[in-house]
C-alpha cells in the first residue's frame, strides 16, 4: 500500500503507560558496554545500584523494554515491509535526569512524512510524562524506508549541521563487543536484522548490523565521559542522523567540537560514516 500522507501527517499513535526499574537501566547500560572496567567508579555509576546514574539515551528505549516481538511499521497511511527500514534520525530532549526508576505515559503522533524520491522519511514524535503528568522528556525520530519515496509528498528540510573548520576539541575511540547487538536485543529490539545472519543478507547486508540505537547510545556515553566528567545530569538535549552501518566488533571514532553550549560531534567506524549531524546541547 502507497503512503497516504493525508492519512499519517498528524495522526496520534495513541498513548502508552509504562514503567522500568534500576534493572532495566542496569541492563541498558551494559548492553552499550558499560562497566569494562569493574573497578572504575565512573563505570560503577552506570552498572551498580550504588549513586546509579540514568543515561538520557535510555529515555529512547525505555516505552519497548518489554517488546519481545520484531516491530511493525503500520500506521495510519503508512504500511512498509520492515526489511526496507532503517532509523534515520533520533533526539531527546530530558525536561530534568531521568530516575532510576519511574512509572511514565508516552502519547505519539506522526508529526511528518517526507518524500526522497527513492525513500520515504516517517517522523514520529512522542511527550512522555510521569506519574503526575510532568513532562519527563520528548523524543522525534524519524525511519528511513528504502523503495517507498515517489508518493507525491513534501521533500523536507535539510538538517546538515556545520562543522568547524578546525581540529576536534576532543577525539574518542569506542571499541564494541562481537555479540553487542544480541546483548542490546533484550532492550526492547527485536528485529531479526540485528540477529538473523540469513535475514540480514536479505536486507542487502553480509552480515547482523549493530542497531543504531545502540550506537547512539555508546557515542552518548563515550561523550559524556570523555568531555562532560562522567556526568549525565549536564546533557539538555542529543540528535543524530544515521549516516551509515555498524558492525559488531568494530570501533567507533568520535570527534567532538564545543561550540558554545553545543558539542558538535561525528562518529566513523572503520572509516566510514556512522553518525552525522550530531549535536549534544549541554544544561
Amino acid at each position: 500500500m502507497p503512503i497516504d500522507p493525508a492519512k499519517a501527517i498528524g495522526a496520534s499513535l495513541g498513548s502508552t503507560r509504562f514503567e522500568w526499574t534500576s534493572s532495566d537501566v542496569l541492563l541498558y547500560h551494559l548492553a552499550l558496554g558499560a562497566g569494562g572496567d569493574p573497578l572504575s567508579e565512573r563505570e560503577l555509576r552506570y552498572a551498580t545500584e550504588q549513586d546509579l546514574q540514568v543515561l538520557p539515551t535510555f529515555g529512547v528505549i525505555a516505552p519497548n523494554l518489554r517488546m519481545t516481538k520484531a516491530p511493525k511499521v503500520s500506521f495510519p497511511g503508512v504500511e512498509i515491509d520492515l526489511a526496507k527500514v532503517l532509523h534515520g534520525q533520533q533526539e531527546i530532549t530530558v525536561h530534568r535526569p531521568l530516575p532510576a526508576q519511574a512509572t511514565a505515559t508516552a502519547s505519539t503522533r506522526i508529526a511528518d512524512v517526507f518524500d526522497k524520491g527513492k525513500a520515504a522519511v516517517v517522523v514520529q514524535e512522542s511527550t512522555v510524562t510521569d506519574e503526575n503528568g510532568d513532562p519527563l522528556y520528548t523524543t522525534r525520530s524519524s525511519i528511513f524506508a528504502r523503495g517507498e519515496g515517489g508518493f507525491g509528498g513534501e521533500r523536507g528540510p535539510s538538517t546538515t549541521v556545520e562543522i568547524p573548520d578546525r581540529e576536534p576539541d576532543t577525539i574518542l575511540n569506542t571499541p564494541t563487543l562481537p555479540q553487542q547487538a544480541l546483548l542490546y536485543r533484550l532492550c526492547g529490539d527485536r528485529n531479526p536484522l540485528h540477529s538473523d545472519p540469513a535475514f540480514a543478507q536479505a536486507a542487502g547486508f553480509p552480515k547482523p548490523i549493530l542497531h543504531g540505537l545502540c550506537t547512539y547510545g555508546i557515542v552518548c556515553k563515550a561523550v559524556v565521559d570523555g568531555v562532560l566528567d562522567g556526568d549525565v545530569s549536564r546533557v539538555a538535549s542529543y540528535a543524530t542522523r544515521f549516516a551509515g552501518v555498524v558492525f559488531p566488533g568494530e570501533t567507533l571514532t568520535t570527534q567532538v567540537w564545543q561550540d558554545d553550549k553545543r558539542l558538535l560531534i561525528t562518529t566513523t567506524a572503520d572509516g566510514r560514516p556512522v553518525l552525522s549531524d550530531t549535536v549534544l546541547t549541554l544544561c
